[in-house]
Formats: structure tokens, C-alpha cells, sequence
């Protein structure tokens, strides 16, 4: 049985616009429009009963003195209707109607750089570290991306040290957990397995922090017991398992010497349509690591607020494929003592993480993100529209093959 050693943490724990494509989400699934609702404007007010009851419609009701009509549709098919009335000449517009937050949405979201970056400061939830200003831009473009889908529900799997089950921005996510680390429970009392799901699918509402696929759904594999520690056999079982119960994409922001277990179980995933997601690790050096070093998973190095390489990341053209940022990424943690939380000064409920853990569930949301947004496709197409339409950054070719991913490139 081989012991895992946590990609998350470096050091001794390891340091912590418009409606008009058929890949943008329905209302009834896209927490961003209100479902069974759409907006309508018409040229000829005289003609809006008859081109409404073509459509199987009714008048609706009058939107304050702004001329346009509230209409109700059935759920799931507000962006059909939208394009069939934009095509009419007596409607001057057609649009969903979107979802209005709290200007307290996410009270973290403004210390998301690597959602948003607009060269802000910020620290982390104590206030008592300082994370200097960053790079206008150097980020995945996530909000932008939200323009054309939000997840869809997609699955995406977890295999970690569990998912917290007090974080309300999270654990709502989790529609299945198992546990095959070996601990009493799946509870996470390690901590590192929250930040990560977080990352990925936090909600973006009025709590905490959003992740970059803030529709997608949470399979929650836990295969590091309560003091971050696994093996290759939980590891493939974890893999077994997110791959029965429907995930999309298996996110592994682990470490272990290479099995040949472990990389059959890779292999089955891949060959069921599953797009693989690893960590390159926290060496700062080019040593391989699996499963990320595994040609069916896409491995990830770290940058920071600045688009550059992280120090403590491992790279290497030749086995890493992308990178994301990985240094302070603000996220989910448990609201009860964890193991990670005093060693590195972390605070319960939300807080900064550190490590190439964090950039691999930043690409593994985007790979949902093209899921949901991709008719027809597949575990090859989506991996090649991640890696291929990522950034390149001037000299950091021979850190990894392609570049800083990109979610609004990825699914536009």
C-alpha cells in the first residue's frame, strides 16, 4: 500500500452580453436567470397577442412604464423562446430575466483574484497577512465565462479528504459522498478537501466565496483520512466510484508514487469519458508525481496574482500541462476544528490556500464548465479546448505545454 503525500500544501503539511447560443444554460438550470420567466419588448404593441399565442403564450404583464412584457414559460425553455421571438420583425427584444443578488453577494468574491483580478490588495481572514497587489487580468476570466454557462449541475468528483458538512457555501453542492480512507467517517477533519470543493463549486449567493463553476454539482470521494494521508488502492476505488455515480470530471489534488493500480483505474475513467484532473505538486522542481505525471490527466502547475510561476510549483513541459493560480486562492473551509487550520493559520469558514491543489480544481471546474457549455462532447474534446485555449506567458514555455487556463476562452 503506497502513502499519499498531500499536492495541496507545501512545506511539512504542505503549504497551504447576449442570449444567442444554444451552449448557454436554460434559466431552470443557470442559478443566474430566474426560471419560467422571459422579457419581451415589442416594435407593435397591436401584434403582441398574436405572435405571443403562436408561441403557446400568454400577454404577461406590463413591466413598470419600461414598455416590456414579464411572460411566463415553461421552465427549461426560456433561451428557445428567446430565439424564436428575436426573430420575429414585431419584437424589438427578447431577453431572460436575470437574477438579482444582494450587493453583499459573496462577501469574499472581491479577494477572488483568481476569479476577478483587478490588481487588488487584500489579506487573508484575520487580517493579519497581506497579500500585496496584483496583475490586472491575471486571472481565468471566470465572471466572463458566467456570461455563457454556469455548470448545469454537472458532477464533478472530489477525491480528498472529504467535504465539510457545516460550510452551508458547499456542502448544499454535495449530492453524494463515500469514504475510502479508512476513517470513522466521511466527515472532512482534514480540511484540505472543503477548500478544494469550494474552489470548484462554492455558490455564488450571498455567502462566503463562488466557485469557478458555481452551477456544478459535488461528488464527494473521500480517500485521505483525517490526517491527510491515503493510498493508490483508495485513490482508484475513489475513481471507480466517481466514475459509476456520473462525474464528468474526477479532480485529485493528491500526490503518490506511481502504481500501476492506481493508473489502470485513470485509464477505465478516461475510456468512460471522464476528463482527469492532478496536481503537479509543491516541489518546485520537475519531479513527476501521479496521478498527475499519467498521460490521461491533465497535471497542473501554480501561478500567483501576478501570471507568474508560483516558487514552491513543480513544472516541466514535458508532463504538466497547464497552470492556474494557486498562491492565496481564497475558499471554503469547515466551521469546526481541522487539522490543517493552526499549523498554517488558516481561520474556520473561509480563508486562503496555497499549492498546486488549489490551481487543479480551478482547471478541473473549467473542464466542467466546457462540459456544459459543449453539445456533443467528449472527454478528448474537452480536455483540448482547456489546454488549448489557455494563455501563454512569455518565458514560462518550459514550465508547461500550453499555458494559464482561461474559463471564458474555454467555452466561448
Amino acid at each position: 500500500m503506497k502513502r499519499i503525500v498531500m499536492a495541496g500544501f507545501a512545506a511539512a503539511l504542505l503549504a497551504f452580453g447576449g442570449v444567442n447560443s444554444a451552449g448557454v444554460s436554460n434559466a431552470a438550470t443557470d442559478p443566474s436567470r430566474v426560471a419560467g420567466q422571459i422579457l419581451v419588448k415589442f416594435r407593435d404593441g397591436g401584434a403582441a397577442a398574436g405572435v405571443l399565442r403562436r408561441h403557446g403564450l400568454g400577454a404577461g404583464t406590463d413591466v413598470g412604464d419600461t414598455g416590456a412584457h414579464l411572460i411566463t414559460v415553461p421552465a427549461g425553455k426560456e433561451l428557445q423562446l428567446i430565439e424564436a421571438l428575436s426573430r420575429n420583425p414585431a419584437v424589438e427584444y427578447a431577453e431572460p430575466d436575470q437574477a438579482a443578488t444582494s450587493a453583499t453577494a459573496d462577501p469574499y468574491f472581491g479577494r477572488q483574484y483568481s476569479l476577478q483580478n483587478d490588481g487588488q490588495p487584500f489579506t487573508n481572514t484575520r487580517g493579519d497577512v497581506q497579500i500585496a497587489a496584483g496583475t490586472p487580468d491575471a486571472d481565468v476570466d471566470a465572471v466572463e465565462a458566467w456570461g455563457v454557462t454556469t455548470g448545469s449541475g454537472i458532477k464533478v468528483a472530489v477525491l480528498d479528504s472529504g467535504v465539510a458538512s457545516d460550510n452551508p457555501d458547499i456542502n448544499p453542492k454535495v449530492v453524494a459522498r463515500a469514504n475510502f480512507s479508512g476513517a470513522t467517517t466521511n466527515e472532512d477533519i482534514y480540511g484540505h478537501g472543503t477548500h478544494v470543493a469550494g474552489i470548484i463549486a462554492a455558490t455564488h449567493n450571498t455567502e462566503g466565496v463562488a466557485g469557478v463553476c458555481p452551477g456544478c454539482t459535488i461528488l464527494a470521494g473521500k480517500v485521505l483520512n483525517d490526517s491527510g494521508v491515503g493510498s493508490s488502492s483508495s485513490v482508484a476505488n475513489g475513481i471507480n466510484w466517481a466514475v459509476s455515480n456520473g462525474a464528468k470530471v474526477i479532480n485529485m489534488s493528491i500526490g503518490v508514487p506511481a502504481s500501476r493500480t492506481l493508473e489502470t483505474a485513470v485509464n477505465n475513467a478516461w475510456s468512460n469519458g471522464v476528463v482527469l484532473v492532478a496536481a503537479a505538486g509543491n516541489g518546485g522542481n520537475q519531479a513527476k508525481i501521479y496521478p498527475g505525471a499519467y498521460a490521461k490527466v491533465i497535471a497542473v502547475g501554480a501561478t500567483d496574482n501576478k501570471d507568474a510561476k508560483a516558487a514552491f510549483s513543480t513544472y516541466g513541459a514535458s508532463w504538466v500541462d497547464v497552470a492556474a493560480p494557486g498562491v492565496n486562492v481564497y475558499s471554503t473551509f469547515p466551521n469546526h476544528p481541522f487539522a490543517l487550520e493552526k499549523p498554517n493559520n488558516r481561520s474556520q469558514g473561509y480563508d486562503v490556500g496555497n499549492g498546486t491543489s488549489m490551481s487543479s480544481a480551478i482547471v478541473a471546474a473549467t473542464a466542467a464548465l466546457v462540459w456544459s457549455s459543449t453539445p456533443g462532447a467528449t472527454a478528448t474534446s474537452v480536455r483540448a479546448k482547456v489546454e488549448t485555449t489557455s494563455e501563454k506567458k512569455t518565458g514560462q514555455g518550459t514550465y508547461w505545454a500550453y499555458g494559464r487556463v482561461n474559463a471564458f476562452n474555454a467555452v466561448k
